[in-house]
């Protein structure tokens, strides 16, 4: 049996939390994964009743668990200021990757042909489609590195960070990296800025040496500016990109802007021996929360990362996943990814949809 701690979150995250269980619940009776989930609180759903954004008690229960099912946390752009919402996505989401040592974040991204219309590409480039997994280094890096700070006063004033990485936080996650090509395309990007960083000259260094375990992937360098420009004019080249903290937040994000909506694109972070959180890339909205228009495609694809990576059951995750392509084939769409001749769902029909395609 795999326990799943089961945090829903603010804004959308409840709405479209209920629909991956239900994708799970299903998943259950076919292909039996005997998954159990046991429910918790963060973010300003957890101040509400304990005035914490990450609590003892969840964290406690995550701990018991063999990965996290996280929704997502915030409220609105004008209330930020408010002690209910102040820090609330650095405490709890961070606090939770730093409890964890959630070090090697994975965002797939995937552009559905049927989809194209909606990406920023240029139409002949967006109809080639895009499937590539960004592999980020989480825990350490420029957002990490000691010594960090200001100094000084009037003009002489400044402040400083400090990029640092240790050779086994760069092995770690570039064994995971090539792990993932070995079941997908077979090939890694590794994106550096080696021509003016020392640090990432060793990164260069030690990817070499970790490439040498992996003879059957296809193995390349590219500088990050290049990696940024090339994801704009021919992205259908990438499988799986490596970068470090700070390059794979900037490319991660411009990746998922490809794909036409936030709504489509969940991730992963990963820590030792298989435990994991997985959550969806598009925020809580609380724009739109209780309107039943959110799109909980991110959540149920972050569902199926968790069956590959947590539960071992590639299997599944596979099934949800052609679930979901299945039902965009059909032209159900949720309002942000809707186009001319589509069928307009809310968020429980589209869940329902990906349900049934499962059968």
């Amino acid at each position: 049996m795999a326990q799943i701690a089961v945090i829903p979150g603010d804004g959308i995250g409840p709405e479209v939390m209920e629909q991956a269980i239900a994708v799970l619940e299903r998943v259950n009776a076919l292909f039996q994964t005997d998954l159990s989930f046991s429910y918790a609180l963060a973010g300003g759903a957890a101040w509400e009743k304990y005035r914490d954004h990450l609590p003892e008690e969840t964290i406690e229960l995550c701990r018991s668990c063999d990965a996290i099912l996280f929704g997502s946390v915030g409220g609105p752009v004008m209330e930020q200021s408010h002690i209910k919402w102040k820090n609330v996505e650095r405490n709890a989401l961070l606090g939770l990757r730093k409890e964890f040592s959630l070090y090697a974040n994975i965002r797939p991204v995937r552009l559905f042909p049927t989809l194209a219309y909606s990406s920023v590409l240029r139409k002949d480039i967006a109809e080639k489609g895009i499937d590539l997994v960004v592999v980020r280094e989480l825990t350490g890096g420029i957002y990490f590195g000691d010594p960090k700070g200001r100094s000084g006063r009037g003009h002489k004033e400044s402040a400083y960070d400090t990029m640092r990485y240790s050779r086994s936080e760069i092995e770690r996650i570039a064994r995971q990296a090539f792990k993932i090509a070995e079941k997908r395309r077979k090939k890694v990007t590794s994106a550096d800025k080696a021509n003016v960083l020392e640090t990432m000259v060793f990164w260069r260094e030690v990817v070499d040496s970790i490439s040498a375990e992996f003879p059957e992937i296809e193995y390349e360098h590219m500088y990050v500016d290049n990696a940024a420009m090339q994801l704009l004019k021919n992205p259908s080249q990438f499988d799986v990109i490596l970068c470090g903290n700070l390059f794979g937040d900037i490319l991660s994000d411009e990746s998922a802007a490809l794909a036409g909506s936030l709504g489509m694109l969940p991730s992963a972070s990963l820590g030792r021996g298989g435990f994991g959180m997985y959550e969806p890339g598009g925020g809580s909205a609380p724009d739109i929360a209780g309107t039943g228009t959110a799109n909980p495609v991110a959540q149920i694809l972050s569902a199926a990362m968790m069956l590959r990576y947590s539960c071992a059951r590639p299997d599944a995750a596979e099934a949800v996943e052609r679930a979901v392509e299945v039902t965009m084939e059909q032209g159900f769409r949720t309002p942000d990814i809707w186009n001319d001749g589509c069928i307009t769902v809310n968020t429980k029909e589209m869940g329902a949809r990906i349900t049934g395609n499962l059968e």
